[in-house]
């Protein structure tokens, strides 16, 4: 009873707990691209699906366009930006997370030369000026996009959704990233991480081949060429033993080249201009239409469908209607001009692919496949550079080069989801920027006894170190407040117009205050230094968690002490002496191996290196956990080992029974040498004080807070406008519909049989009224007086509509009313029919079945009589809701009898002590005898034909003495019969047993 209980408030509970659960478990990634964006999704019921946008396709330009009372999306702003580019944004990630001044965004300027940039003066950013009162940054415009991406996969799932991962190019610094969250953050959009777009692409691949990764290493090279940019990435796969899911599949991002102007818009653009100019040469106009930004627009666009064709054709037609001036432009362009436009871009090709070599330090032989992604590496130009460079003929194209990245970012994001279970897939990517911490201190020269400022720098994280990782770093040398400097490390490696991009490489300067006030607090215990936590996140963002003032102290054990421990005490006094000076030996100890970290370790005996050393525990890193830690692993080392040396001298003995010689190890560990008992260490205690942290962002201000919520406000009233623009004309078109649609209705004839000719002129004239006013107010009218025109005629309407759809439902109504009808009373028949002794159903039931069936007939008849006599145009008596009424009573008594037949059980026939059934008994009886060839004279002995039932249940107890009753059981059975003529030998054994 108690686990029936149990299961019940379980599933009590599911059923309350689903609904709420259902409404946000569905997750989405976003394949952020500089031309287009893929949207997937994962709700339960769909594993993996890409979300198609509202033209139905798999894919959606990023575009966004900004008018006056209008804003468009994908594309609906693409057609809008050859009519007018100037309102239609679109490549406006390279702005992300850079100053006015950066060659990207000079670049920008000069690709789209119709919008206007101006200068953050707060942050030194840039703007989109849309008017003299508004204007964009940026990252509001890519968090309108996101939005945008929400709402195609909120329709496509079903259901909101508000977790995604979004990718990002793998040569994002920690500006652009911060700048893509804070994006989100005005979307609303909880982002779960922010994948690189090549580490989403490999995963993808991975997934999909979970069964041939194995422990053997397999390298593979991912090259990514889209419209913006190139990426190439070397990624290993292999299985590794982890302690939370045993042996799983790992990837992890060996090697990263890129170059951030390499793509397929870089060729149109050069196409584009390559057509203005035979456009130029053919018409001959005083006009150049290379300073008519609508006619670049169409060049633009031409440009792109021309670039498609020629992948797969060697010459193409171009045409543009009315380019310029009402002139009709039309030239052809061959694949040979079109890779002589592009040569300089196509010798750029293999340059990443070297990159991602050089950094992992691998060649092409170690390569075993490398796999094409993006849509330029479809130009087969492309592809013949890059088989050139890599000395192999064929090329992998054995994965969606489009949709790649949105399916393994989708994937990361069900594993990051609470609501979905995954199997697991270990992604290990990788840092391309070192990063380092630096940090000055004031140094006392020996000889001259001058102070100087020595400059220190210790490296966060290296180059290609993987994430997410968390660090640790200690100052040792520092009892007051200072400051440090959070800066990218070594990027030599970038070219000179990529470092020129990269922008400033200070990233944070750290105020820390309250050091000193910790060391006052804190004097009588030793100092473990400063130790400042740092955290790379999932996403690839630096952040310093905390900051802390670490101590130990040396904590004396209070125990409460038996008669026996304080005789051994006191005989410890006599042999041992006082324990302060062993104990300061001890605590000396202690802190010379906490201080020295491992490169001081290696110069203790160089005199000529103490320098050197000294600088070396100023700082120490700690990758694994924090130094505290570490050192308790220490002296847990260090106390097991001098434990295995008393082992090995003898002398190692239970606690219990050696109390006196622990008292004389703590007097005195020189003087029991003799003896081997060793010293025991006090107990520390580890003290951790938060020290106060200001930071200063160097490389680009984030927004304030309150910068942040004026964007989400001004998104907010977009959307809002959005919808309030959106409903406007779902009510105009209702209106607009429902005045054609009755005025044509007023025509047929099914609508004239059922009003009277006043009432049509009534409707027609206020049809006509509502199509005037539409025509000269209602395009301008607000919502609500749409909404109160369109009631009006409604309800005007409202009795000829109803009249003419009751009439509609009266045939088939009717006809499942006659056929219930029939069938119960087929069905009343049939239960009457059924013998007394085996009837399952009660008289009081089968009178109702019959009251019902007469009352419904009657009130039919009744019914359909009165409509009869009634005109088309009053208003009806048979109700199609009064018939549904009629068969829901009816199929309600029916199913009730008919569910009832269904789990009845047969009645069991009654006992009967009859003639026959003791003429049955004298039959079997005797059998039985005969069987046994005992207790009997003769057969005319046997043969009682008139005995009562007693007696011949004594018989059958004087038989039942001499046999056996599994015996008698075999002799009950009729010779010959089979199973269906022998339905009676129940009957006979159930009265035989009860005499018994």
């Amino acid at each position: 009873m108690d686990g029936q209980i149990t299961w019940c408030f379980f599933l009590w509970l599911l059923g309350a707990l689903i609904p709420f659960q259902a409404d946000s478990v569905a997750v989405m990634s976003v394949d952020l691209g500089s031309e287009w964006m893929k949207i997937a999704i994962v709700k339960p019921g769909v594993p993996m699906e890409i979300a198609l946008n509202k033209e139905s396709r798999r894919k959606t330009p990023v575009a966004v366009c900004l008018k006056e009372n209008e804003r468009l999306f994908g594309d609906g702003a693409m057609g809008v930006s050859v009519k007018n580019p100037k309102v239609v944004f679109r490549y406006f990630q390279d702005l992300l997370g850079k100053e006015l001044g950066n060659p990207l965004v000079e670049l920008y300027q000069k690709r789209f030369p119709e919008h206007q940039l101006v200068k953050d003066e707060s942050r030194g950013t840039s703007l989109f000026k849309i008017s003299d009162e508004l204007q964009y940054s940026p990252e509001e415009i890519l968090g309108m996009i996101l939005n945008y991406s929400r709402n195609l996969a909120q329709d496509f799932a079903e259901q909101p959704i508000k977790d995604a991962v979004i990718t990002v190019p793998a040569f994002f610094n920690q500006a652009e990233r911060r700048a893509v969250l804070q994006a989100a953050q005005m979307a609303n959009l909880k982002v779960l991480q922010l994948i690189n777009d090549n580490a989403a692409v490999a995963l993808n691949y991975g997934v999909f081949r979970r069964k041939d990764i194995n422990s053997t290493a397999q390298n593979v090279m991912f090259y990514d060429m889209g419209s913006g940019s190139t990426v190439a990435t070397i990624v290993t796969y292999q299985t590794v033993k982890t302690k939370e899911s045993g042996t799983q599949p790992q990837l992890q991002i060996r090697g990263v080249g890129f170059d951030r102007t390499l793509g397929g818009f870089e060729m149109e653009l050069r196409l584009r201009d390559h057509l203005a100019e035979l456009f130029n040469k053919q018409q001959k106009t005083s006009k150049d239409v290379r300073e008519n930004p609508r006619a670049m627009a169409k060049l633009l666009k031409e440009a792109g469908r021309v670039k498609t064709v020629l992948s797969a054709n060697v010459d193409h037609m171009a045409q543009v209607e009315g380019l310029l001036e009402d002139l009709d432009f039309k030239a052809r362009v061959t694949r040979l001009e079109f890779e002589a436009l592009c040569s300089d871009l196509f010798e750029r090709v293999p340059g990443p692919i070297q990159q991602a070599l050089d950094v992992a330090e691998m060649t092409m032989d170690e390569i075993e496949q490398v796999i094409l992604v993006g849509g330029a590496t479809r130009v087969p130009k492309v592809q013949e550079v890059l088989q050139k460079a890599i000395g192999r003929e064929e090329l992998g194209k054995n994965i969606n080069a489009d949709e790649a990245a949105s399916m393994g970012a989708v994937y990361q994001a069900a594993a990051l989801s609470k609501a979905f279970k995954v199997k697991p897939f270990l992604v290990r990517d990788a840092a391309i920027y070192p990063i380092q911490v630096e940090f000055s201190r004031a140094v006392e020269e020996e000889e001259e006894g001058v102070k100087s400022i020595k400059h220190n720098k210790r490296i966060l994280f290296q180059r290609m170190s993987p994430y997410p990782q968390r660090k640790v770093i200690t100052f040792n040398r520092y009892t007051d407040d200072f400051e440090f400097y959070v800066n990218y490390g070594d990027v030599s490696f970038l070219s000179e117009h990529d470092a020129r991009v990269f922008g400033s490489l200070n990233l944070t300067t750290v105020k820390l205050t309250g050091v000193g006030s910790s060391f006052k607090k804190h004097t009588d215990a030793e100092s473990k230094g400063i130790k400042a936590h740092f955290n790379m996140d999932e996403s690839g963002v630096l952040y310093l968690d905390r900051v802390e003032s670490v101590f130990e102290a040396v904590v004396e054990e209070k125990e409460e002490e038996s008669t026996l421990t304080k005789l051994g005490n006191t005989i410890s006094s006599l042999f041992g002496g006082g324990r302060s000076e062993p104990k300061e030996n001890e605590t000396e100890t202690a802190q010379e191996e906490e201080e020295s970290p491992p490169e001081a370790k290696k110069e203790d005996d160089d005199d000529g290196a103490k320098k050197a050393s000294d600088d070396s525990q100023d700082v120490q890193e700690d990758e694994a956990k924090s130094e505290g830690e570490k050192a308790e692993a220490k002296e847990g080392e260090d106390g097991e080992q001098q434990e295995d040396k008393d082992q090995a001298n003898g002398e190692s003995k239970p606690k219990e029974e050696s109390k006196e010689e622990t008292a004389e190890k703590e007097g005195s560990k020189t003087d029991d040498k003799e003896t081997g008992i060793k010293n025991k260490l006090p107990k520390k205690s580890k003290i951790s004080e938060e020290i106060g942290v200001e930071l200063m962002v160097n490389d680009l201000l984030d927004p304030t807070v309150e910068q942040i919520e004026l964007s989400k406000k001004k998104l907010q009233d977009l959307t809002d406008r959005d919808l309030e623009k959106h409903e406007h004309e779902k009510m105009l078109n209702s209106l607009e519909a429902f005045i054609f649609e009755t005025q044509d209705k007023l025509y047929q004839e099914e609508y004239q049989n059922v009003i009277t000719e006043d009432e049509k002129d009534q409707i027609s004239g206020k049809l006509r009224e509502a199509s005037s006013w539409l025509d000269e107010e209602g395009y301008s009218a607000a919502t609500k007086d749409l909404k109160e025109k369109l009631s009006e005629l409604r309800k005007l309407c409202k009795s000829m509509f109803f009249k003419v759809e009751e009439r509609r439902k009266w045939p088939d109504r009717l006809a499942a009313l006659d056929s219930m009808l029939n069938h119960s009373t087929f069905f009343l028949k049939s239960a009457r029919m059924i013998p007394e002794d085996e009837q399952i159903f009660t008289e009081v039931e089968l009178n109702t079945l019959e009251k019902v069936l007469n009352e419904t007939t009657a009130w039919k008849n009744e019914t359909v009589a009165d409509q009869e006599k009634l005109s088309p145009t009053e208003k009806p008596v048979l109700l199609s809701k009064d018939i549904e009424a009629k068969l829901g009573l009816l199929d309600r008594e029916v199913k009730y009898l008919l569910n009832k037949a269904k789990f009845a059980k047969p009645k069991p026939k009654p006992k009967e002590k009859s003639s026959n059934t003791t003429a049955d008994q004298e039959k079997v009886i005797p059998s039985k005898e005969e069987q046994v060839g005992e207790g009997t004279e003769s057969p005319e002995e046997a043969k009682p034909a008139e005995e009562p039932p007693t007696e011949g249940g004594s018989a059958d107890k004087k038989n039942e003495e001499n046999d056996s009753s599994p015996e008698a059981t075999t002799s009950k059975e009729p010779d010959g019969k089979s199973n269906t003529e022998a339905p009676e030998s129940p009957k006979i054994d159930s009265h035989l047993e009860d005499e018994l």
